[in-house]
């Protein structure tokens, strides 16, 4: 269901800025913005065309138009994309509404009554006195708003490799060695000992020979990390800056009058 969004402001750069964001945050039907020569083109009942505003607000938002306002209506489709856009353009610096009828009220002005619907004329005040001409200047004053963003101001960056370094050890190895001698001996055997000794039998004999030689075996072990740690802390400091306020001096038969 299509539903209308309404903010008003005071002058057509503020509403424009308004549109402007809207239009290239949000998928919007439309984005009309009303004052009061379009209020006037439109005439009587048929003032806002047909959004879905209440005829009471648009008695309201008629009078803010004729006092000089800018009325920015958007078209959009659900709830939820209006409520978003609520919330934008209540950042955009609009109108206060309800204060703002609020001291209409405080001048004469009755919601949904004729000086309600006017086209720009003042309410005719106690003894037939009305406006017949007005200038305005708008009081701004600036304020500030302290913000915070985050900076890069150092840090430190540790990079692993492996490197390869020869390592000498002595290590002592033992080497065997078979060797075969052949010496002359002259020694009389007698017969007895030939079968006793077993000396005319045949015989064979093995003797082998070892050696020893390096095995390398590797274990790794950590002896030593580096660590890299974040902290934070909160500081306070007081940012100084100026603003600026509009002021007014006042002149007239009775003195000059400073607001």
């Amino acid at each position: 269901m299509s539903r209308t969004v309404t903010a008003l402001y005071d002058t057509r750069q503020e509403a424009e800025r308004a549109r402007e964001r809207l239009e290239s945050e949000f998928d919007v039907d439309s984005i009309d913005i009303h004052d009061q020569n379009s209020r006037e083109s439109e005439g009587g009942s048929s003032w806002l065309g047909n959004t879905s505003i209440p005829d009471d607000d648009r008695h309201a938002y008629g009078e803010g138009v004729s006092r000089g306002g800018f009325l920015l209506c958007a078209e959009v489709d659900g709830d939820e994309d209006a409520n978003r856009i609520v919330e934008v353009l209540e950042q955009s610096s609009p109108v206060d509404f309800g204060r703002r009828q609020e001291q209409w009220r405080s001048e004469g002005w009755q919601p949904g009554s004729q000086q309600g619907q006017s086209t720009g004329q003042r309410p005719t005040a106690e003894g037939g006195q009305r406006t017949v001409e007005e200038e305005r200047i708008p009081i701004v004053e600036e304020q500030m708003k302290v913000g915070k963003r985050e900076v890069e101001q150092g840090g430190a960056r540790v990079r692993s490799y492996v490197r390869e370094v020869p390592v000498n050890e002595q290590v002592l190895l033992r080497e065997e060695n078979v060797d075969v001698e052949r010496r002359p001996v002259d020694q009389a055997v007698r017969p007895e000992e030939l079968e006793r000794q077993g000396l005319l039998q045949e015989r064979e004999v093995e003797m082998h020979a070892t050696s020893e030689e390096p095995v390398i075996g590797k274990e790794a072990r950590v002896n030593e990390e580096v660590i890299l740690r974040k902290t934070q802390s909160e500081r306070s400091e007081n940012v100084q800056d100026t603003v600026r306020k509009t002021e007014v001096d006042v002149e007239g038969d009775e003195g000059r009058s400073r607001r």
